[in-house]
């Protein structure tokens, strides 16, 4: 029986397997941020061990850095504190670090793929649950607790549960104005938040295979919130040709090498997944979140689903529609809104931005929204300059801030007020997920960008 993509990467890395217990799997790439690394290195210090292989190990603040004057110190003190310890401990142990205000500093799920730092067939991991982003270099990636980090940092191995096989093929093209944003919203409200629940998925059919490497990024780093181990998608041509000439990527006859064997990364046509599931693209529309977890989706033009019981279940939750201030069978398209976040590792990249800078172009923002644009790395920042986005946004009324996860979580200055609707382009929208008792309304950038210019829940298409 053949193999699928995600079991040949996995059986190449397996060191040795416990019987009866987990599998001992050697790690690439081990991605550290501030937020889950202190104790971790704190263990290899009180243990008198060095990190194995620091030139495998990539650190990088992100949660905790401000959008506005990263050259001053953080006023923060906490804030500043995590990002102190993890300067101090990049140094000490040797890893490739860069700081803030290095040109590659920015989210670290966004930096690792721009810059080939991440490539097909590797194993990543990082003790970040979005770490499931980096899959879709066709790649086996993953978060893990702060123990595990420690485990890898002392041996650049894991041990770890071998997960199930998951196929989700979405056949057919998405249609105009529909983004791979709003595929894994889609995938999501289909699948809820635990219908992928020990299992790694892989992505196909033809509304995948046409994404571009940016959407494949979007789609993967979503998959965690349908409870996957990781996504991934099969790399192609269009992998090759995002990956060639990236800085970290091979170069001369070890690129004609690695392109050899990544081209063997495919799933066999007689191997079998634990589970197949099949999606038409033709029904999906662009997508909006109405709750509190992102399993709460439906079409932007739909109506809230009744909850079938008061703590849950298919469609509406109570809790989550109190916490909303929504009530089922009523549409939120039109609803007036108070924010909108472009940014993060789900929304951070160049396509983002240029998808809500066409949408803007000639138009103004809304004078009761307030806008934070984040670009998700400095490469991103610099990508928006040399484009001109910068004067196209500028003059529709815009500002675009520094690098950083910004309002994606509630770790840095960038918070939305208690009671206020935000539109976000990030991966969560729990309770206070963007501020104490703020109100998250996911979307993709481009229904970001109508509620910008309208001040209001608007599907993109009418404009």
């Amino acid at each position: 029986m053949g193999k699928t993509l995600f079991e040949k990467i996995w059986d190449k890395h397996v060191v040795t397997t416990v019987e009866d217990g987990p599998t001992q799997l050697y790690i690439d790439r081990l991605y550290c941020h501030e937020v889950t690394t202190p104790q971790a290195f704190d263990g290899l210090r009180k243990r008198g061990l060095r990190v194995f292989r620091p030139q495998q190990v990539t650190c990088m603040p992100d949660h905790n850095v401000p959008t506005l004057l990263q050259e001053q110190p953080i006023a923060d003190p906490v804030s500043r504190k995590q990002v102190d310890v993890l300067d101090k401990n990049a140094k000490e142990f040797g890893t490739q670090y860069f700081p803030i205000g290095h040109p590659k500093n920015g989210v670290i799920h966004v930096v690792g793929p721009e810059n080939g730092l991440s490539l097909p067939g590797m194993t990543m991991v990082c003790g970040d649950s979005h770490t499931s982003t980096h899959g879709a270099m066709g790649a086996v990636a993953f978060g893990i607790g702060t123990s595990e980090v420690e485990m890898v940092l002392a041996t650049q191995c894991v041990f770890q549960s071998r997960p199930q096989t998951m196929r989700i093929t979405v056949k057919n093209k998405l249609k105009t104005g529909v983004t791979a944003k709003d595929l894994a919203l889609y995938i999501i409200s289909k699948m809820t938040t635990g219908g992928a629940t020990g299992y790694f998925v892989e992505y196909a059919g033809e509304a995948v295979e046409n994404l571009s490497m940016e959407g494949r990024l979007t789609l993967c780093n979503l998959s965690i919130e349908m409870g996957a181990r990781g996504g991934m998608v099969a790399p192609d041509d269009t992998t090759f040709a995002y990956v060639k000439g990236l800085e970290y990527a091979p170069k001369g006859a070890e690129w004609d090498k690695a392109l050899a064997s990544w081209k063997t990364l495919k799933t066999d046509s007689d191997a079998k997944f634990d589970k197949e599931i099949v999606f038409d693209a033709a029904a999906i529309e662009p997508m909006i979140t109405y709750g509190t977890n992102p399993g709460m989706g439906m079409g932007i033009n739909e109506a809230i689903p009744s909850p079938l019981t008061p703590s849950g279940g298919i469609g509406g939750d109570a809790k989550a529609l109190e916490y909303m201030g929504f009530r089922a069978g009523e549409k939120i398209v039109g609803k007036t809104i108070d924010y909108v976040f472009l940014g993060s590792c789900t929304n951070g990249r160049i396509e983002d931005f240029r998808a809500f800078a066409g949408l803007v172009k000639g138009k103004k923002k809304a004078d009761n929204v307030v806008v934070w644009l984040v670009p998700g790395s400095w490469k991103v920042d610099k990508q928006i300059r040399e484009e001109g986005l910068d004067k196209l946004l500028t003059a529709a009324g815009f500002e675009i801030r520094q690098p950083s996860c910004s309002a994606c979580l509630a770790m840095n200055e960038d918070k939305v007020p208690a009671g206020k609707y935000a539109v976000s382009t990030s991966n969560r929208n729990f309770e206070g997920r963007q501020g104490p008792g703020a109100r998250t309304i996911l979307a993709s950038p481009l229904v970001a960008a109508a509620a910008a210019i309208t001040g209001r829940i608007t599907d993109p298409r009418t404009l």
